[in-house]
């Protein structure tokens, strides 16, 4: 009888103590296929920028179709145009590299999210500004390059941390902000082109260019391989691609910057100051754009020059920067190949309308579809993301409930 009794009594405790086995396995099975969906959902979304892209040729085609062009005549002059040769594969780096300079700049603006729309106004100052450094000193070009490198990171840091201290103390939306200092920089690149930065040779002609005296030819940056036009701006943005890498995922600094974008309440609550490192965040954007400029012209132009538009100037780089950072994921070595491809892009289009004869519109339209798809594709990636979230809290398991104490364990207690 005590036996049986020790027996029922260790039974009942066993059943107090020991889980619903089954109900446990087929919880835990349920969690591992749902995060098995969570990870392929995620390679999925690694190559939704290059579907998206994708997508967009295979609408160019058929419109290339509708026009009476043979779509793989075009896309064949357009690989050729950007890879058919030493000097096609050279402009294509060339063209890479503001748009690496630019996205990198992107990313880190939209860790913080906060988007930067003004790249295209911070290029320019920092071109003024690198243009106007070079011109008045007389220095030695070792010393002079560096300098003017940093004078045109400083221009386009103040262009970019205005609109920064707008939206952190002033809740200014930044879209808006940043647009309108383009228009500003645009105006006042025209008013020194046309005036107290104009060439002395054009101030005396009748036709008065738009445009600055040439640099020293001691400050140019050096040729990567001679005579192509490919220079060390390509090497400047490799470096710090890895150095903006390094700076938001391993840095007390990045770690504030991607807090912020994350959750700026919790972020405030933990001691972060938010308002701080959304200045920061679009001064450093601000400043890579104006790098990008500086490069510009101590590259490549060896001068300033416009037609009156920012587009003269920067080539719209400062969009289709954001492009790029967006077809790299946001992720600075990701920003690395985007570059190179969108670079691959411009460069093929103006040789696929030079081989094929297609309209000027055509390639303009050709772009756009791949901005479209492209952006698209980001604002969907991000819902999806959103969706994994709420998948891995319900695929969580149920606590088990705890055991209930015994009459004997309330009087102890």
């Amino acid at each position: 009888m005590f036996g049986l009794l020790k027996i029922n009594l260790v039974g009942a405790v066993e059943e107090r103590t020991q889980p619903n086995l089954p109900k446990i396995l087929f919880r835990e099975c349920a969690m591992k296929d749902s995060l098995t969906k969570i990870f392929l959902s995620k390679k999925l979304d690694s190559f939704l920028p290059l579907l998206a892209a994708m997508a967009a040729f295979i609408i160019g085609a058929i419109i290339l179709l509708v026009m009476g062009t043979n779509p793989l005549v075009a896309y064949r002059a357009m690989l050729n145009g950007a890879f058919g040769n030493q000097n096609a594969l050279v402009e294509t780096l060339v063209k890479a590299v503001p748009l690496l300079l630019i996205g990198l700049g992107i990313c880190i603006a939209f860790r913080a999210k906060v988007i930067n729309i003004g790249a295209e106004g911070q290029m320019i100052v920092g071109a003024l500004v690198a243009t106007a450094f070079g011109l008045a000193v007389e220095l030695p070009g070792w010393l002079v390059i560096p300098m003017a490198m940093f004078a045109g990171f400083f221009g386009g840091a103040i262009w970019g941390a205005i609109p920064g201290a707008l939206k952190a103390y002033f809740n200014v939306n930044e879209i808006l902000s940043t647009v309108m200092m383009n228009a500003i920089a645009v105006q006042l690149m025209n008013y020194l082109l046309g005036g107290p930065m104009m060439d002395p040779q054009q101030a005396a002609a009748l036709g008065k260019l738009p445009e600055t005296a040439r640099l020293n030819s001691a400050y140019h940056l050096a040729r990567l391989m001679p005579p192509t036009r490919l220079h060390a701006g390509l090497i400047i943005a490799l470096v710090l691609a890895v150095l903006v890498y390094i700076m938001l995922f391993h840095t007390t600094l990045g770690y504030r910057i991607r807090a912020v974008g994350f959750n700026p309440f919790a972020s405030r609550y933990g001691g972060i100051r938010v308002r701080r490192q959304i200045v920061i965040a679009l001064l450093l954007s601000g400043a890579l754009a104006g790098l990008a400029g500086a490069i510009q012209v101590y590259g490549l132009n060896y001068r300033m020059i416009t037609d009156g538009s920012a587009t003269g100037f920067t080539g719209s780089a400062g969009y289709n920067g954001i492009v790029t950072a967006l077809f790299g994921g946001l992720h600075p070595l990701g920003v690395i190949p985007a570059s190179f491809f969108f670079g691959a892009l411009l460069v093929g289009a103006n040789s696929m309308q030079r081989m094929t004869q297609v309209p000027s519109a055509f390639v303009i339209a050709l772009n756009g579809m791949v901005v479209v798809f492209v952006v698209s594709a980001a604002i969907w990636r991000e819902m999806r993301e959103r969706r994994r979230r709420m998948a891995k809290v319900s695929a969580v398991p149920a606590v088990i409930p705890p055991i209930q104490a015994t009459g004997q364990d309330k009087q102890e207690s």
